[in-house]
């Protein structure tokens, strides 16, 4: 099979049009590539994912892992987003940043590895962008069984904020979404003694809960807080007034909260009126400890390469580092800089996929 370099590795990845769930072939690409792996392949629902692992020594596994699928490119790009476009050190295409750098990065420093103190692995799976039900997810569930859940992971999405190798992310906050809504009594505008207009019963509570924190946060964490997403009820008119109001809101919750607490919060403050309620927690909160292993080296090997005191962070939304954190793996993300992913001309340096590359080759030998 023909060998690359890393960038020539990263334009064949952007060339495939691997939109949410389809591969766009590359997982068979990526598995004949490493070829000396075993492979473990669990397509389910449409969703493609790949499993490689090779045991050199007796040490711990460390797993790399990522998506091959990119969002859709949408309008308002200068060229095509799958035909990759170099200009001034940039290289402009979809998935540039979210994230076939990263997988670019790790598949080529694999390749590289001709000696590593355990089990290495790459996972991969085609739905991170969409629902991620048949994912990551159901691929940690299988090594589960099959004894072969890494005890580190690195996921490759794309962390840093100025310059590469200023952040790496030790944890992600929760996600919880939530309806509420408050029953009244439709009436005539010009009779509110004759109606219950939920919008005046509502009216005192919304300070009490909206941009609420549910608590302090910490040094990692920012507080958990309570977010209204819309408001709505009503029929257009000026002349009725609504039967019920509808509240849509979102946490991001930190360790600190859990969906219980969410729950607890809604029922003392709707205390007393007729609604209804309810919660569903999409993602949840996990934490890696900053003296874990794979913390240390990852940030030895940033210093060594970008000669810079990267960050620990967990800022942003939700990852597939999520699922990892549930299975009880310690997991941090690295990766290019964050400021194009889903945007018209997505694009990252060649620069900074030649030093996540090297970050990547420095982990393998420190590890």
């Amino acid at each position: 099979m023909q060998e690359y370099d890393v960038i020539d590795l990263f334009i064949k990845l952007l060339s495939a049009k691997s939109i949410t769930p389809d591969d766009g072939g590359l997982l068979d690409f990526i598995e004949e590539y490493l070829s000396d792996f075993e492979a473990i392949r669990v397509d389910r629902g449409g969703v493609k994912n790949l499993f490689l692992t090779k045991k050199f020594g007796e040490g711990e596994h460390l797993c790399f892992a990522g998506h091959v699928d990119v969002v859709p490119p949408g309008d308002g790009w200068d060229s095509d987003p799958f035909i990759p476009k170099i200009e001034d050190d940039k290289i402009y295409a979809r998935g540039a940043q979210d994230m076939k750098s990263g997988v670019a990065a790790f598949v080529q420093a694999i390749k590289e590895c001709k000696d590593f103190n355990g089990r290495l692995s790459i996972l991969l799976t085609s739905d991170e962008e969409g629902d991620a039900k048949y994912g990551t997810k159901i691929v940690l569930e299988e090594l589960d069984k099959l004894k072969l859940m890494p005890n580190f992971a690195i996921v490759a999405e794309p962390t840093c904020e100025e310059v590469f190798g200023d952040a790496i992310k030790i944890g992600r906050r929760g996600s919880n979404n939530g309806v509420i809504k408050v029953i009244g009594k439709q009436g005539h505008a010009a009779y509110p003694a004759k109606a219950i207009n939920p919008v005046n019963l509502l009216a005192p509570i919304l300070p009490k809960i909206a941009g609420v924190n549910l608590d302090n946060g910490d040094e990692f964490f920012e507080p958990s807080q309570f977010v209204i997403t819309d408001i709505r009820g009503g029929m257009e008119v000026t002349n009725v007034t609504p039967s019920m109001v509808k509240i849509m809101f979102n946490v991001r919750n930190s360790t600190a909260t859990s969906p219980k607490d969410i729950e607890n919060f809604v029922k003392r403050n709707f205390d007393g009126l007729e609604y209804e309620f309810t919660l569903t927690p999409s993602a949840k909160p996990f934490m890696t400890n900053p003296d874990s292993k794979v913390v240390k080296i990852l940030r030895k090997s940033i210093k060594d390469i970008c000669n810079i005191d990267t960050k620990l962070s967990t800022a942003g939304g939700t990852s597939d580092a999520r699922f990892f954190g549930e299975f009880g793996v310690e997991t941090v993300e690295f990766g290019v800089i964050n400021d194009t992913i889903h945007k018209a001309n997505e694009r990252t340096s060649r620069e900074e996929v030649e030093k996540l590359y090297r970050v990547f080759k420095k982990v393998l030998e420190e590890f």
